[in-house]
């Protein structure tokens, strides 16, 4: 009895995909902004979602909030950015006090 390979049933093996040179990177959508806008279009966007937070929380406080979900989601969203805007102030401020100790010539 002969076995045949699983050609013979139909199948065909995969063939090794060909790898083509990769493309220019396109310049990003962050490349004009500096580092001070960047900073100011985050604390906007974590003030944002605090204020979402709060008033999901009025509203579910009050009762005219119809899913009790969406402010939990809302209100831990702003609290994992809250603590990585704080993470990232408080590294900022570790370099910067490095800087600073840094002897000059």
């Amino acid at each position: 009895m002969s076995i045949g390979g699983i050609e013979s049933i139909g199948f065909t093996p995969l063939a090794a995909p060909a790898v083509a040179a990769p493309a220019p990177a396109a310049p990003s959508a962050t490349s004009g902004k500096d580092f001070g806008s960047m900073v100011l279009d985050g604390i906007q966007r974590l003030e944002g979602l605090q204020d979402n937070a709060d008033s999901l929380a009025v509203r579910a406080a009050s009762g005219t909030l119809p899913n009790i979900h969406d402010y939990t989601l809302a209100a831990s969203e702003a609290e994992v950015a809250t603590k990585l805007t704080v993470a990232v102030r408080n590294k900022a401020i570790e370099s910067f006090t490095e800087i600073m100790r840094m002897q000059v010539g």
